[in-house]
């Protein structure tokens, strides 16, 4: 029997449009915007000023604190303006606009494509390296790497998880990743075993990816601590607590971390880029990403600079189709509506959705019927229901109390709703205000 995890979940339509196309590399635009903040914890700190010249690969902003991480350009000419520019979440944020001028990359960059193996590095050494690349979680958390790669004193980690379920509706970049770049990402998860001394890991793939569970499988016999471990297609497999439970069967506490069961989990793009910044010198600045839709004309995956505006990657695909509703940052499920085409795509960027008018359209909301699908199919084993309302009547100290900052923001109990409520709505709102309350309480 198929692995999965023990408590909710949901099953919608797959939809991979794009599944098994080859990822093209989109043109560099004429100019990027690169925003500071492309990761959870503090902006990065520009390093570079109006009219310096850079290259595909320099530095232009350095960590701000431990849990952040370095900025570097996506392309080479100069830097036009250090300035605010509206990035995925609607808000103005820092970014480092730079007019582009051919495409030289930094010399310590390893452009041959060939396949590099062997490293002496300590762990220390590994770490330091991820570091330097501004690696960061490429499944859309965008965690820094180094810091997962750091447990706490006392936590000692025994496996590592690599999460390639991609259980996002549409979504297929990781996918076709693992079928170009499979023994790039093995030479990478061998590195961050290294990193964090294990001597085993596990890649989880959703079984509607069989090909890739094969083309892994095959390639992991000359890597024998390395398990390829089919899963049963539901979704959210990809989220931590969800894969650590179906693939080494342990279940995480409410507020605690995967390392207090042992686990340290990683994307499996975060491994390919983990490879290409020890082994090649690379740092983050370009990704895969999935362009979709039913209406569009030429679903892909793409292979785009930070920096490049959406808008660019749409037309790459074929245009924006006329009857076109929303366009979304990520998946149908987890992704974000974005209020425009111009905004930049930055390390977290795993899709750009286009949905049809019809598609976008909300049904009409109706009265709660107590019917308890939302809790049947909470990953977590929450009470959206519940949390949505004491959100709705900003009932705080309540929120806390029944664990609305567990939420994965996931979206299975807006999914299941008869009623067609806006439990994430609410219950994502909930959540940001209860956090940042914990956090004015322990500042």
């Amino acid at each position: 029997m198929l692995k999965t995890f023990r408590i909710g979940g949901i099953h919608p339509p797959g939809n991979k449009l794009s599944v098994h196309r080859t990822i093209e590399v989109i043109p560099v635009p004429q100019q990027v915007v690169v925003p500071l903040s492309q990761h959870i914890g503090a902006p990065a700190t520009v390093v570079v000023a109006k009219g310096d010249a850079v290259k595909a690969g320099s530095l232009l902003a350095k960590a701000g604190s431990f849990v952040s991480a370095n900025i570097h350009s996506p392309v080479s000419g100069t830097v036009v303006k250090i300035d605010d520019a509206v990035d995925a979440s609607g808000y103005k944020r820092p970014a480092v606009f730079i007019a582009v001028e051919g495409d030289v990359w930094e010399e310590s960059i390893d452009r041959d494509s060939t396949l590099k193996k062997n490293c002496e590095l300590s762990s220390k050494e590994i770490i330091d390296k991820i570091a330097e690349a501004g690696i960061v979680g490429m499944g859309g958390a965008t965690f820094p790497t180094h810091v997962k790669l750091s447990p706490p004193a006392g936590m000692k980690a025994e496996i590592l998880l690599i999460n390639a379920a991609e259980c996002e509706p549409y979504l297929t970049s990781d996918h076709q990743l693992m079928m170009e770049k499979g023994e790039e990402i093995l030479v990478g998860i061998s590195l961050l075993m290294r990193a964090i001394g294990v001597n085993k890991a596990a890649v989880g793939i959703e079984n509607n990816k069989q090909d890739a569970i094969r083309h892994l499988t095959a390639l992991a016999k000359e890597y024998p601590n390395i398990a390829v471990v089919p899963l049963k297609v539901q979704y959210p497999q990809g989220g931590e607590k969800q894969l650590i439970d179906a693939v080494i069967g342990k279940q995480i506490a409410s507020g605690a971390l995967p390392i207090s069961v042992g686990a340290v989990v990683q994307n499996i793009g975060t491994a390919f880029a983990v490879y290409e910044a020890v082994q090649k010198n690379k740092p983050l600045f370009e990704r895969v990403v999935t362009v979709t839709g039913k209406q569009l004309a030429q679903p892909r995956n793409v292979l785009a600079r930070i920096g490049t505006p959406v808008s660019a990657l749409i037309e790459f695909a074929g245009g924006l189709p006329d009857d076109t509703g929303k366009i979304i940052s990520g998946g149908p499920m987890m992704g974000k509506a974005l209020v425009d085409t111009s905004v930049p795509v930055t390390k977290g960027t795993s899709g750009i959705l286009i949905l049809s008018e019809p598609e976008s359209k909300r049904k009409e909301m109706r009265n709660c019927i107590r019917c308890s699908k939302c809790l049947q199919a909470c990953p977590m084993g929450l009470e959206p229901n519940l949390l949505a309302t004491v959100s709705e009547f900003e009932d705080w100290e309540k929120a806390e109390q029944i664990h609305i900052t567990d939420c994965l923001e996931c979206g299975c109990c807006n999914y299941v709703c008869p009623a067609n409520r806006p439990l994430l709505d609410y219950v994502r709102m909930g959540k940001g205000k209860v956090t940042r309350i914990i956090q004015s309480r322990n500042n």
